[in-house]
This record gives C-alpha cells, structure tokens and sequence, in this order.
C-alpha cells in the first residue's frame, strides 16, 4: 500500500474504516442509535455550535454514515461528502444550498427522467427554474446564463443514452462565468470517471445504483470538490453570509474546502431530514468493496452484449460508446478509457411494439425500474422512466418511444446473449 495514494481498489475496501475501538470488530459496526451521550454541557453546547466535529442525532449524521461518506469522498478525490436517503434527495440538498427563490441554473437535456422531473416540476415550488441546455455544445449554454443563474448541471455518462459529455470544456464555460459545475456520476462511478479531476466542482450519486450494486438499498450523496470560491458576497448566502442559526458564523470562512458539505449537512439536511437510514449505509460500505471488480465485469458483458446486437438483423440502431464507430467513442475514451459502462440503449426494427415484445419475453432479464445491479435489467423508458415527459422531451432525453434500455449485469456473457436470442426470435 502506497503511504500517499492509495491505489483505488485499496481505497474501496479500508477508506474511512477502522476496527471499532470498544469492540475491536473488523467490519464497521451499524450503529442503530437516534443519538448520542455528550460528555458534558460544553461539550454538547460545542457540538450544536458547530465549534466541535461530533456526533449529536442521527438525522444529521451517524457513525456508520459517516464511513460512508470518507470512502465515497476518497474514491471521488472530494474533500468530504454528506450521504442522503436517495439521490433525489442528494440533489435537493445541493440545490437548497446554492439557490434563492427567483435563481436559475443551467442543466443537460440528457438526463434521467426523474431529474428532468424533479428540476422540471418539484423545484418550481421552492421558484428554482431550470434552463435545459444541449451540452454536445459546451458554448451554446452560455446565452442561458444571466445574473440569476446559479450552477450547471450534467450527468458524466448519460442516462437513459449511456452518452458522455466533454466535462473540462463544459465546467470551463462554467467557471468563466464564476459557476459551480454540478456532475451526477451514478453511472459511471470513480472507477470510470472522477469528474473532479476534470474541473466538477461538486458530484452527487444515487447511490442506490452501481456503487451499492446488489439493487438491496436505497442512498444518495453529494462529495465537496473543495475548490469553488463560495466568498462572492450575495451570490451563495448560505456559504458566505452569516447564519443566524449558528451565531453568525460564515461557512466558507469556518470551514475553508469542506464548507459547502458542511452547509448541505447542517443547513439542508438537519432541516429537511432526507437521512440515511444506518443500515443502507452499512450495506452500501460492504457493496463499494466490490466495486472496481463489478465495473470491470459490467463493462466486458455490455461491449459484448452491444457488439452482438449491433449485428443482428432485427435490430435497427445501438448507441453505446464503447463500440469504435460509435459517435460518442472518442470521448468514451477521453474520460472513461476503463470501459463505456453497463448501461446502453437499442432499438428494433419494429419500434415501439417490437421493443415491448422483446421486453416482455426476456427471461433472465429483470424488468424494473433500476440500473446498476449485479443482475441484468430491461426497460422500456418512454412508458416508464420517462413516461411523464412529452414525446419530444423523450426524444430529447435520449428516451424515444423505440428506445429500449438494458443495464448488463456480471452474469456469464453467454447466458445474458442466450436471453436476448430467444426474446428477439418472438419479435
């Protein structure tokens, strides 16, 4: 083990994880408590004025939690991270932190269905206005951008497409405009990408997805890339303005490249109360150990699956990058040169009624509503994921009503083709 940088399937096993102190038990314990014992008045008056790091009450933070979150920062190159009960969640929280009543931030039009609904719909009620941008144009967004907006916002590695965006150029257009860059990394994962490194200043995850991967619980967070300058006086008040819940302290200043993680904590997440539940995070920590194991195997299985569809006669297209005449292959291999991911979309000669033969055939398939299992997943999106959407936002998002969606699993290749042979000879 390298003493200063630790390679990053060492990282996914011991980061943030000690055997218990009382205990001396190898495995972090969960610890099932709604709070906790202060020592003394001064050391609780301490805690609650955010002058001590401790533990308080388990909406806020929790020990196995907390593991967590220094092994998900870790493998992301973050500063710190705060986990949440779902990525939907995670995702409030950021934009609570950053947004005003009458703010706008900018977003991809390729997105998960229920981010374009969530930032589409739900954040309307808090009069936070999203502006959709087409990111295969980093510089087309800056006409979007005004006085009142906040942030960009991208998904690394696309979804429902399995399509990658050119990160430094977007978050340079960001940063030229004084803006956090915001990078959902669910699909793709730190064993893929870590968009950090190519000038994200925040990631967010469901959790729930790959780098859990069993498809056994549910989680979210945000990782702090601890390079944004949050001082900008009236810009990001939370972060630069004293906060009268806690005596006038100033975040950025308090708490330098962890600010914005302690301000989604003691901010967002004490008042909202989206928490993780201690044993999510319990099974997540031991899913994460696995984690470069499963990318490596996803990736293998879905080039496999992509090439042998790509050939067969019934059907009509395959977007995956990882295939060398696809159109998004050369930045698969800019930032993710490891593999393309799990997750790819195809469609049948057939359209719309072909693909839902096929859906409906597979067998060792699962049809639901998730990604990032160790099992093989189908999905139609236009009649599911992104079903609330209208038919040009489907297209836009990449969720056509043709489109079928498969995240390939760690099963033997042979048996995954062997499905999808018999399901296409019912088309």
């Amino acid at each position: 083990m390298s003493k200063d940088n630790p390679g990053f399937a060492t990282l996914a096993i011991h980061a943030g994880a000690q055997p218990d102190p009382t205990t001396k038990a190898r495995i972090t314990p969960i610890y099932q408590t709604t709070a906790y014992v202060f020592d003394n008045t001064d050391h609780a008056a301490a805690l609650f004025g955010l002058q001590q790091f401790g533990n308080i009450y388990t909406r806020i933070m929790n020990p196995t939690q907390a593991v967590l979150e220094e092994r998900v920062a870790a493998l992301e190159g973050g500063t710190a991270a705060l986990a949440t009960s779902s990525g939907h969640a995670a995702q409030l929280l950021v934009f609570h932190t950053i947004m005003n009543a009458g703010d706008n931030f900018i977003a991809a039009k390729r997105l998960y269905g229920g981010s374009i609904n969530q930032f589409g719909n739900a954040f309307k009620s808090f009069d936070w206005n999203v502006r959709w941008a087409d990111m295969s144009d980093p510089a087309s967004m800056e006409a979007l951008i005004d006085e009142r907006t906040k942030a960009v916002f991208i998904e690394s590695l696309a979804n429902p497409g399995g399509t990658f965006v050119d990160i430094a150029a977007i978050a340079e257009v960001a940063h030229k405009h004084g803006l956090p860059l915001i990078v959902d990394n669910t699909m793709a994962t730190p064993y893929l990408i870590r968009p950090l490194d190519h000038g994200a200043d925040i990631v967010v995850h469901s959790l729930t997805k790959f780098m859990g991967g069993h498809g056994n619980s549910m989680a979210g967070i945000i990782v702090d890339g601890g390079t944004f300058d949050w001082s900008k006086s009236g810009k990001y008040p939370m972060l630069s303005e004293p906060r009268p819940e806690y005596a006038g302290v100033v975040l950025h200043k308090t708490f330098g490249n962890i600010a914005f993680a302690i301000a989604a904590r003691v901010l967002g997440l004490r008042d909202f109360g989206p928490t993780i539940a201690p044993m999510n995070a319990f099974l997540l920590i031991t899913g994460i150990e696995t984690l470069p194991l499963r990318m490596q195997r996803h990736c293998e299985n879905a080039l496999g699956v992509a090439r042998w569809l790509k050939a067969h006669p019934k059907v009509a297209w395959v977007s995956y990058p990882g295939l060398e005449d696809d159109p998004n292959h050369a930045l698969q291999q800019k930032y993710a040169p490891k593999g393309a991911g799990a997750v790819f979309t195809f469609g049948l000669k057939g359209g719309y009624e072909a693909g839902k033969t096929l859906v409906e055939s597979l067998k060792l398939f699962s049809h639901l509503a998730n990604i990032g299992d160790t099992r093989s997943l189908v999905i139609h999106p236009a009649s599911t994921t992104h079903r609330q959407l209208t038919p040009e936002q489907q297209i836009a998002a990449g969720a056509g009503p043709d489109v079928v969606r498969l995240s390939v699993g760690i099963e033997d290749l042979s048996d995954i083709v062997a499905d999808l042979e018999q399901a296409l000879e019912l088309v």
